[in-house]
């Protein structure tokens, strides 16, 4: 099965997430668009106290009604999570067709030479960059290939913010999450 990974915190997973996996299976025509959580990102500060569970119950809210799965090996695993380790577990315990495909914003790509062990991971994934933060492609000197997408200026810390000062948000994230983070009383001052 042709498979594309797309990792992140989703700390809320927000609207932007999925619109990107909506553009991903069109665009890309692959079979399986998995969703990966990270336990601990290498490279953002994790200071909340919503748990890696929570985070993957409104993942797995927001999934309901929109395609893709969610990929949970980097929370099982714990620690600080590394994509190369998640490629070479998917290859091992999951029937994948051809490479797997990464999906990255380009506000990654600066940095993506400080990701552990970066050149084993372009090696075992053909690596798709989405615009996120620039309108224009933004040079990279690794094999990959650009999306067009529209930037939808969401992010999940910016979300955060806005829950925590009381500020409107229902509609920037999917109505299923919107209620969860309601109930759990998630984001507060101390969340952000």
């Amino acid at each position: 099965m042709r498979t594309i990974l797309i990792g992140g915190s989703f700390n809320p997973v927000h609207n932007g997430h999925l619109y990107i996996g909506e553009e991903v299976r069109k665009q890309l025509n692959y079979e399986q668009i998995l969703y990966v959580p990270s336990f601990i990102p290498p490279h953002k500060e994790n200071a909340s106290t919503v748990t890696p569970f929570q985070r993957i119950g409104m993942l797995s809210l927001a999934l309901d009604e929109n395609e893709g799965d969610i990929l949970d090996c980097e929370i099982e695993r714990g620690g600080v999570s590394y994509t190369v380790d998640t490629v070479k577990y998917l290859y091992k315990t999951n029937t994948v067709t051809g490479k797997i495909g990464l999906v990255i914003g380009d506000d990654l790509v600066e940095g993506f030479k400080k990701w552990y062990r970066w050149e084993d991971l372009i090696s075992m994934v053909d690596l798709y960059v989405v615009h996120r933060k620039f309108k224009k492609e933004v040079d990279f000197d690794i094999p990959h290939s650009y999306l067009k997408n529209l930037m939808l200026p969401l992010s999940s810390a910016d979300i955060r913010k806005r829950i925590s000062a009381g500020k409107a948000y229902r509609y920037l994230v999917p109505e299923r999450v919107y209620f969860y983070i309601k109930k759990h009383g998630l984001y507060r001052e101390s969340d952000v």
